[in-house]
């Protein structure tokens, strides 16, 4: 009776490896005629008998699994995630046996997914569809784990879509992993039109210089992109009223990299966010010392001194920020606003003034005052309409001040200017 049964079990399991080895012949015929519905239903059945191949005959079935779930890129997000699972399954089972019979292969099929994959993940945020773009920009990652700027793009896709649990999570990924973002572009003018172009390597570039298509070559690195990542890290956790959690990430980021100026904007941001403006004020003053040439610093230490009252000190910064960069519209414009400011105080104490002489001479006195006031602003507001000449708001207040000043030719010159702006802003 031991041997009858021994006997039996054999007879088993010799049923059952014969049935996957139809299953995979099945497979294999089912692919070579690209009829990827039978591919996927002898995948279904193979699957429940694989624990009985040995690991030569797992590693081929892993790969016939793959292409039969990817289908040519005609498979579903779950079947392709599935594919990507079979090709590291193969892998792993490769590895073990220290032979790559189907390695090329795999290779080959990973390179044509994260094609098809990367271009529908572009189409897909260039049409808006950040989610979509999200979720293929991860597929591309997780085929090829050592190109985290597909994880990058995933996150930033997330964040266009307002999933920011989904972004919040890719952000943690990337910090984990020492994401900086930075690499080398290979840039060189086109010869024709003297345009900067960018190209994928530097051998591709070579080959256009000595085709004399393009001149004038230029390696340079981007900038990191880790400031970024910890900043958005720290913001999703302020949405979420995890403000411990922000802060943490933060004061991480920024003992780790102490002369970081972006990442200590960055936390000055965070505090913006939760309210707390003394902080930001602080931390902002704080990036004017370590970066003095910034002109964005002192610009954003005006506006944030305008916003609390503080005009004379609201002044020096956007002065200094001029200073800086002479280039700064809205700089030019915050100080025309600044200057323009001070004339309701002047129009109310002339509207409570009586009719005796001194009251009228006191008028006469408050309406030169409020006259100075514009002869002061107009050198900013022209400055700010030549360097953006469609400032419609600074077109038209510069209309109001030449008429008030009774400059008629100025006013109907500026009357025109406003006209052809709005023409233009409303594309006719």
């Amino acid at each position: 009776m031991r041997k009858l049964m021994t006997l039996v079990l054999l007879f088993t399991v010799s049923v059952m490896s014969f049935a996957q080895k139809n299953e995979i012949k099945a497979l294999e015929k089912a692919l070579k005629n690209s009829n990827f519905a039978d591919a996927k239903s002898a995948v279904a059945a193979a699957d429940k008998l694989i624990g009985n191949l040995d690991d030569k005959a797992k590693a081929e079935y892993y790969l016939l699994k793959a292409q039969a779930l990817y289908a040519n890129g005609a498979g579903t997000d779950q079947d392709i995630d599935n594919a990507i699972e079979s090709l590291e399954q193969l892998s792993a089972v490769e590895n073990k046996l220290g032979k790559y019979k189907y390695r090329d292969d795999a290779e080959e099929m990973k390179k044509n997914m994260m094609s098809s994959f990367l271009k529908k993940a572009n189409d897909a945020f260039n049409s808006k569809q950040y989610s979509l773009a999200a979720n293929r920009f991860e597929k591309v990652y997780k085929m090829s784990p050592q190109d985290t700027l597909y994880l990058y793009y995933a996150a930033s896709s997330a964040v266009n879509d307002l999933n920011y649990d989904a972004a919040l999570d890719y952000y943690l990924q990337l910090k984990d992993l020492g994401y900086t973002g930075i690499r080398m572009v290979y840039v060189a003018a086109n010869s024709e039109t003297g345009v900067e172009e960018e190209f994928q390597n530097k051998e591709s570039r070579e080959i256009s210089i000595k085709a004399g298509l393009h001149k004038n070559p230029v390696d340079e690195k981007t900038k990191s992109k880790k400031a970024e990542i910890v900043k958005n890290i720290a913001l999703i956790y302020v949405s979420q009223d995890k403000t411990d959690k922000a802060l943490e990430a933060m004061k991480d980021a920024r003992e780790q990299n102490p002369d970081d100026v972006g990442l200590l904007l960055s936390e000055a941001n965070v505090y913006l966010k939760m309210g707390n403006m003394d902080k930001f004020k602080s931390l902002m003053e704080e990036a004017t010392e370590k970066d003095p040439n910034n002109g964005e610093l002192f610009y954003n230490l005006g506006v944030l001194s305008a916003q609390g009252g503080d005009n004379e000190q609201s002044r020096k910064y956007y002065e200094k920020a001029i200073e800086i960069d002479p280039n700064y519209v809205d700089a030019y414009n915050n100080l025309a606003v600044l200057i323009l400011e001070g004339e309701a105080a002047i129009v109310e104490e002339m509207n409570g003034l009586g009719m005796s002489a001194a009251d009228n001479k006191k008028y006469d006195e408050l309406k030169e005052k409020r006259l100075d006031l514009y002869q002061e602003a107009i050198p900013y507001l022209e400055k700010a309409l030549e360097l953006k000449n469609t400032n419609i708001d600074a077109a038209k207040t510069l209309m109001n001040i030449y008429s008030a000043l009774g400059e008629t030719d100025k006013f109907k010159e500026m009357e025109a200017k406003v006209s052809d702006i709005e023409a233009a802003l409303n594309g006719n």
